[in-house]
């Protein structure tokens, strides 16, 4: 972090129904100075063994603010919200005034929070996420499908979208269990009014079944592989009509 080691790329999003980008999930990378670019997921395993989630955490949404900042109008940042970053206090405050500081409407931001953030403390979670959706902020289940699904989350929470992993998209070209399963899970969302992401979509295929099928948005490789921010705020710019 010290080192200015530590860079955010984003994986643009885009409407289902007309390919319209629609904003990009902030993803963090690691320059190691030996081992090359490390991904999220080593640098995050790092990061809890040396008790540093939350100050990587701050430092990955202020990283993807900046970004942000040079956007169009219009487009979404989705920030990721680790287990620390919930069970901090005053995390909700910090991010509200990061956001305040950086120019970026609230109101175009997500926080996207995964299962496993929220097992070790569902009050925590639900107090800090309810804070954030207060003020205006979007709230995203993510990785659904991908372990263990609690439905109780879907009560609870202050939801807005639901993100459904790629393991929920694999099959959906070929397997008519798998099909059943992605209607299943859209027709719930829609009747909890929460709008469906489906991300790994790497086949037009893919992407024509979950708009066929009532997704709004999806990310994957088919559109964009993730990109520096210059290159996203490139894209945003061309995007324009």
């Amino acid at each position: 972090i010290d080192a200015g080691a530590i860079e955010v790329v984003f994986q643009p999003q885009f409407a289902c129904a007309d390919d319209r980008l629609t904003g990009a999930e902030a993803l963090a990378r690691w320059n190691h100075p030996v081992l090359g670019r490390v991904g999220a997921g080593t640098l995050f395993a790092v990061a809890e063994r040396a008790d540093l989630l939350a100050p990587l955490s701050r430092h990955i949404a202020d990283l993807a603010l900046a970004g942000a900042r040079a956007w169009p109008e219009g487009l979404r940042l989705s920030i990721n919200v680790t287990p620390a970053d919930l069970a901090a206090e005053g995390y909700a405050q910090h991010l509200c005034g990061a956001v305040a500081a950086s120019g970026v409407d609230p109101g175009q931001v997500t926080v996207e929070v995964t299962e496993q953030a929220l097992l070790a403390d569902i009050g925590l979670a639900r107090a800090a996420l309810g804070a954030l959706a207060d003020k205006g902020f979007r709230v995203a289940l993510d990785d659904f499908g991908a372990g263990f699904c609690n439905f109780r989350y879907l009560k609870l929470l202050p939801l807005h979208y639901l993100k459904l992993d790629r393991a929920m998209i694999d099959g959906i070209e070929d397997d008519p269990r798998d099909l059943a399963v992605l209607r299943g899970i859209i027709a719930m969302a829609h009747a909890l009014d929460l709008e469906v992401i489906a991300e790994g979509i790497e086949t037009e295929g893919q992407r024509a079944t979950v708009a066929a099928e009532g997704c709004a948005f999806y990310q994957g490789f088919l559109r964009a592989k993730p990109m520096t921010a210059q290159g996203f705020a490139t894209l945003a710019w061309e995007q324009l009509p």
